[in-house]
């Protein structure tokens, strides 16, 4: 009887397993994948030092600690009355009762477990001290769970840590799993990272003014109002290209790669100044993915001695 019910238990567990991963917005995972791959790219590039094992419990790390933090944001958006049926919320795991709060807060607290696995074998592969590697974890898994968890979301301070973690954060803490150091200057390589991640989530707090102003949601699109708005997502949409390009002719022509994508970025602002932001976010996101992996293979067609600030490591 016992394993008949165990059995009914796995059935359950597997028939749910589509709204498992649905609930874990696994769309946003790039976000926080390529800055784990431009930190172990920039250490290899620059140091020789590389290591695939170190790199997979990298990112299994981060990607479980990012999975935990949209579970957290789920939780409290729908607990504080942000997502609710009067409101037309992208994510609807709670809100179409798709899964229970409770489930919500189990598979929270499973990938934040995940997360410290990940961690362990980081800490066991890793040539880097384990108070540094803790440290880095300990800034990753306290700004996903604090975004939300401690409503810094709704006091116009979310933004700072999604620029924070979805950057330099990740940038370095991969960068110093595989070679044991820090190296400050990677937090410069990780700006155009984390003003794309920044751009897609002012897009959809701009998009959302109204129903955050309703629900007593304080973001900085709500401050500074729309027209303030367009002018910070053009700022934060358009820097990095500028900074690609001024950098490319100092150093390498490779680094003109994500540029590619410029006109592309033009349409989109264009999108935002017309008022046209329903779906403005989601194809931000697309955006973000192909600029990094153009990022990525600049850094990865450049010499180790044409990458600005770390080819005299």
């Amino acid at each position: 009887m016992p394993s008949n019910g165990i059995f009914i238990s796995a059935i359950t567990i597997l028939s749910r397993s589509k709204y498992y991963l649905s609930s874990l917005r696994p769309g946003s995972f790039v976000t926080s994948l390529i800055p784990v791959l431009l930190g172990a790219l920039l250490a290899g590039k620059t140091t020789g030092q590389f290591s695939i094992v170190i790199l997979g419990a990298t990112v299994l790390t981060v990607i479980s600690v990012h999975a935990a933090g949209n579970l957290v944001n789920t939780y409290c958006d729908f607990v504080r009355g942000i997502d609710s049926q009067e409101r037309r919320s992208d994510d609807r795991t709670l809100v179409d009762s798709i899964l229970t709060p409770e489930e919500v807060v189990h598979l929270g607290v499973l990938f934040y477990l995940i997360g410290c696995i990940g961690f362990l074998i980081v800490v066991l592969t890793s040539p880097a001290r384990m108070e540094l590697l803790a440290l880095m974890y300990f800034c990753g898994i306290s700004s996903s769970f604090l975004y939300t968890g401690g409503g810094f979301k709704y006091i116009a301070l979310g933004d700072i840590l999604i620029m924070v973690t979805f950057g330099p954060v990740s940038v370095l803490y991969s960068f110093i799993a595989q070679t044991g150091t820090i190296r400050l200057v990677t937090l410069l390589y990780a700006i155009p990272l984390a003003l794309n991640a920044e751009a897609i989530l002012h897009s959809n707090n701009t998009r959302d003014i109204e129903d955050d102003r309703k629900a007593g949601c304080v973001t900085i699109a709500v401050l500074i109002g729309p027209s303030a708005s367009h002018v910070l997502f053009a700022l934060l949409l358009f820097t990095p290209y500028i900074l690609f390009i001024v950098v490319a002719f100092h150093y390498s022509l490779w680094l003109l790669l994500p540029v590619i994508t410029l006109p592309w970025a033009f349409q989109l602002e264009k999108q935002f100044r017309n008022g046209n932001l329903r779906s403005l976010p989601k194809q931000m996101a697309r955006l973000n993915i192909y600029f990094g992996m153009f990022y990525l293979l600049a850094c990865l067609c450049s010499q180790s001695n044409k990458l600005p600030g770390l080819f005299q490591f």
